[in-house]
């Protein structure tokens, strides 16, 4: 029998915040195999542990369609299912070994706290035909490892934009997040 579960992370009651399936694994399986439990759970992702000698766990993530090297959402629903399994030691540290390297998780008080890798964005170029995906000119652009991260002249901009997704596809490889600066209200800043 497999272990599988859906949990709701960044939520505080049943049935919000953001859904990740969690996939206990006991041996290895491949891709494939993988893709196609993520392609019948239907969430955005599905992570898949595998208990390691160390008392650590190898993780996966799979979107219905492809693998992807980093999911905060289904990283925090895993931490949560190895502690509400008693797979962990209230105090214990989720230990997980990934695509992206080591990432820990840790209890603190009632949440969880997540330590990720650095990946600090450099200033780019916006690549051709994103401005006219998105329907709004950036007026700075950035790139991490998985992003591209645009800044938009303000909130008017942001709230305004229809992107084509067909068209960023075609513009560009990875992600796209597009922010701009808060205009008060307690909003440093907002993004899309």
């Amino acid at each position: 029998m497999i272990e599988i579960a859906q949990i709701d992370a960044f939520a505080e009651r049943p049935f919000a915040g953001n859904p990740a399936a969690v996939c206990l694994l006991e041996r290895e399986r491949d891709a494939g195999w993988m893709q196609s439990v993520a392609a019948e759970m239907a969430l955005s992702e599905t992570a898949f542990l595998r208990p390691r000698e160390d008392g650590s766990y190898g993780l996966r993530w799979f979107t219905p369609a492809v693998e992807v090297d980093l999911c905060g959402h289904a990283t925090l629903a895993s931490a949560h299912w190895l502690w509400e399994a008693g797979r962990l030691a209230p105090d214990g540290e989720a230990v997980f070994h990934t695509r992206s390297g080591r990432l820990a998780a840790r209890r603190a008080g009632e949440w969880i706290e997540m330590d990720f890798p650095a990946d600090p964005p450099r200033p780019a170029e916006v690549p051709p035909g994103v401005a006219e995906a998105l329907g709004a000119d950036p007026v700075a652009a950035a790139r991490s490892r998985l992003y591209l991260l645009l800044e938009v002249a303000g909130e008017r901009e942001l709230s305004r934009l229809a992107p084509d997704f067909h068209g960023l596809r075609r513009a560009l490889e990875g992600g796209v997040v597009v922010t701009c600066a808060g205009a008060g209200g307690g909003r440093d800043f907002l993004s899309r």
